[in-house]
């Protein structure tokens, strides 16, 4: 796990350009990939244009709740392709699977998901019951080539209470030992009255804190879909903290308030950048 006050050093081309080299001079922080933005349905010339801007900023791209079902299958396949070309692995979001699962139709839905070139699929009870073991789930999907990750929580059930937390941990547990590579906390489009957010859209950094010290931050992705989300997480936890449901639009703000670039977050001691060389004093 990385400490929530070192962040690691982006990997990046062996010449820096210039305005890396600047970011440098002024002392901000270099952050991990840990943005983790959705498509919900955009149409391919926009993702590949957000790819060329923001793909060395994200961790994963969710091809998000099922419209890339509905979707023209050659626009959908170009949008995972862009992605893999780019270097950023793509997610089938949770909805999807949860469907399969009620509908007796897991090999067919991840031979599909294979078949268009996605890299995981997100597991999930959020509005229907699982009867398989994650094991089994882990199996069937590693069989096609695609990872695993799961998501905590339920879509219709309110915030996190201590008991909840309790039971999620557990469950986390059970599909990590199985093999899934991340879990997924829920907060839905809206971050209200769902997951680690009260009704009128306030963090409850308690369970939050709960989870991130069952499994680590480099395994927790935090579901973020507005900025008041976006920003509480990473005055709470710093810039390393993965969020997802993130807006493509959204990414680079994302990725300035973790660099202490944005106004909100320049006084913040865990994010403003470093005073420069000479000034230490």
């Amino acid at each position: 796990m990385i400490p929530r006050n070192e962040v690691p050093a982006i990997v990046g081309a062996e010449h820096p350009s210039a305005t890396e080299r600047y970011l440098e001079q002024i002392g901000v922080r270099p952050t991990p990939k840990a943005t983790c933005p959705f498509d919900p349905g955009y149409d391919p010339v926009t993702v590949q244009a957000h790819l060329r801007q923001s793909a060395h900023v994200m961790g994963t791209l969710k091809i998000s709740m099922a419209c890339w079902m509905v979707a023209e299958e050659g626009a959908t396949r170009s949008k995972i392709e862009a992605a893999r070309e780019a270097g950023v692995p793509t997610v089938a979001g949770g909805g999807p699977f949860e469907t399969a699962v009620a509908q007796r139709a897991l090999p067919a839905y991840l031979d599909l998901c294979a078949e268009v070139g996605l890299s995981r699929i997100e597991c999930g009870e959020g509005f229907t019951e699982l009867s398989l073991a994650p094991a089994d789930v882990v199996r069937q999907a590693g069989e096609r080539g695609l990872q695993v990750e799961f998501e905590l929580g339920e879509k219709h059930s309110g915030r996190f209470t201590d008991e909840q937390t309790d039971e999620l941990i557990e469950t986390g547990r059970r599909w990590l030992q199985a093999g899934a590579v991340r879990l997924v906390v829920e907060a839905r489009e809206s971050a209200q009255d769902v997951g680690l957010f009260t009704a009128p859209g306030e963090f409850d950094p308690a369970q939050a804190e709960r989870i991130a010290d069952a499994f680590g931050l480099d395994t927790v992705l935090f579901e973020a879909p507005n900025k008041a989300s976006q920003f509480a997480m990473i005055d709470h936890f710093g810039p390393e903290v993965q969020l997802g449901n993130v807006r493509l639009e959204e990414v680079l703000r994302v990725e300035i308030y973790r660099r202490g670039l944005h106004s909100d977050a320049f006084g913040r001691e865990n994010l403003r950048p470093r005073r420069p060389l000479g000034d230490q004093a």
